[in-house]
């Protein structure tokens, strides 16, 4: 596995890679089932692989929740090299951000609901970098997880509108044993918070109407950021402890929703 934390020598890197398709999978760090099943996806599809390792300060509207999120980068390496990805690219910040957070990529519509009322400019922080990594790798087809719904919505909607030559790919969400969406910021539950964390899927897959799955899921000890029907699923953002869980599932048969995302 070629890793490049140079921008520049990353870009001239892809460019060399003239009649082979690339498969891109952009991520945080503290890799997971869920991520290596993209890696999966894009092995499948793909010559080669490439994927990023990139804490975007740019998305986090809290700076407690950037320093404490998990980082486990000889551990990812480890990963990725064992699932055979081909480029890591490990970009510093200050390579990221020249213009020094100047330009940006905003959403004025979508991005200000459910995630966006909770965490006002992440979206754009997630798309700015989103739209640079693209720029740096020119993958023919990157990879997100369906458990960020509404992210992965508005990235596809921003290459459809820039016209992007990058096909977005949706995955389907990966779930432990007890239906518990992976995520890395898992690890930070405590033991009893984790047994505790099943409940939120169980409960936002009942054929119950949101307000009801509201009630049970504050009973049940969560402290609810919102629980909505959109676009045909039910997303959901809950509080257990210090740790901020988002899950989504699509509605059953029969019942209709009449929003969009």
């Amino acid at each position: 596995m070629e890793i490049f934390n140079n921008i520049q020598s990353a870009r001239k890197h892809f460019r060399t890679l003239d009649g082979v398709s690339v498969g891109f999978i952009p991520t945080m760090g503290a890799l997971h089932a869920g991520h290596l099943s993209l890696v999966r996806r894009a092995a499948a599809e793909n010559d080669i692989v490439a994927a990023s390792i990139f804490i975007n300060p740019a998305q986090f509207n809290d700076a407690n929740d950037f320093e404490n999120y998990p980082r486990k980068f000889d551990t990812d390496i480890s990963l990725l090299e064992a699932f055979e990805v081909d480029v890591l690219l490990t970009p510093e910040v200050e390579d990221m951000f020249p213009d020094k957070y100047n330009y940006q990529v905003s959403e004025n519509k979508e991005s200000k609901i459910l995630e966006g009322l909770y965490r006002p400019r992440h979206f754009d922080g997630v798309l700015t970098v989103v739209l640079k990594l693209l720029n740096i790798v020119h993958p023919g087809k990157a990879y997100f997880g369906e458990k960020d719904w509404q992210q992965l919505k508005l990235i596809q909607g921003m290459a459809k509108a820039l016209f992007l030559d990058t096909e977005i790919i949706a995955c389907p969400t990966i779930r432990e044993k007890d239906g518990l969406a992976m995520s890395s910021r898992n690890i930070l539950l405590d033991k009893d918070e984790l047994k505790r964390a099943a409940k939120f899927h169980q409960i936002l897959s009942e054929k119950t109407t949101p307000e009801a799955k509201t009630t049970t899921l504050e009973k049940a000890g969560f402290k609810v950021d919102y629980i909505e029907e959109r676009e045909g699923r039910i997303l959901g953002a809950v509080r257990l402890g210090k740790v901020r869980l988002i899950d989504n599932e699509q509605i059953w048969e029969n019942q209709k929703s009449n929003t969009n995302l």
